[in-house]
């Protein structure tokens, strides 16, 4: 099983960066194969909403989305993380859900009323959870909303989420807090497990 997780943090060694890795090591032990990528570390265009299907692609422009298309098709299970911004999700992780726009196309039906109809491009069952990063005065609804949206977009399952309350402007402080630390680590063994049920 590989799992794959989706930094949208621009920081280093932040809270966003602590917890997908904790829960990416959850994963491991309960026997996957992990990887996680950092956003910021590439370069994604922006969607151009084209208005036609790829295919046999997933999108027209190639850029380090490519990779990111081929874990789609091939991963099981998937961590997105983000910081909360103006009470969303991140600028790089929007991005990147942007351009997975395609993985369901609007398709011209076979009909002869000359319909359309979101064709499914990625056919398997898959997990997920998320990972949320904010201040005390920020909202979490709004990014919740569009990772949520994005799964059900990708047909991938939401197993459960981690949001993470900063109570303070440093650096990566939730390293000091073994019981979130712990929380985010059974949520890695149960992104395994809930995939593991869907496949028996």
């Amino acid at each position: 099983m590989k799992i794959l997780g989706l930094n949208g943090s621009p920081i280093g060694g932040g809270n966003t960066e602590i917890l997908i890795s904790e829960i990416l090591r959850g994963a491991e032990s309960a026997g996957a194969e992990c990887k996680h990528v950092v956003l910021n570390e590439l370069a994604i265009q922006p969607c151009q909403s084209c208005g036609k299907s790829p295919e046999p692609e997933l999108c027209f422009l190639h850029d380090d989305m490519d990779p990111l298309y081929q874990q789609l098709r091939e991963y099981d299970g998937f961590v997105l993380g983000s910081p909360i911004y103006f009470d969303t999700v991140s600028a790089q992780m929007k991005l990147f859900i942007d351009r997975c726009n395609c993985v369901r196309p609007l398709t011209p039906s076979e009909n002869k009323k000359g319909d359309f109809y979101l064709k499914e491009l990625i056919h398997k069952k898959r997990s997920g959870a998320m990972v949320l990063v904010g201040g005390e005065r920020q909202e979490f609804e709004c990014a919740r909303k569009v990772i949520a949206g994005f799964f059900a977009w990708a047909s991938i399952e939401g197993v459960g989420q981690i949001s993470y309350i900063s109570k303070s402007w440093g650096k990566g402080k939730v390293a000091a807090e073994p019981q979130t630390l712990k929380k985010a680590f059974e949520l890695g063994e149960l992104l395994v497990q809930k995939n593991l049920a869907g496949k028996s």
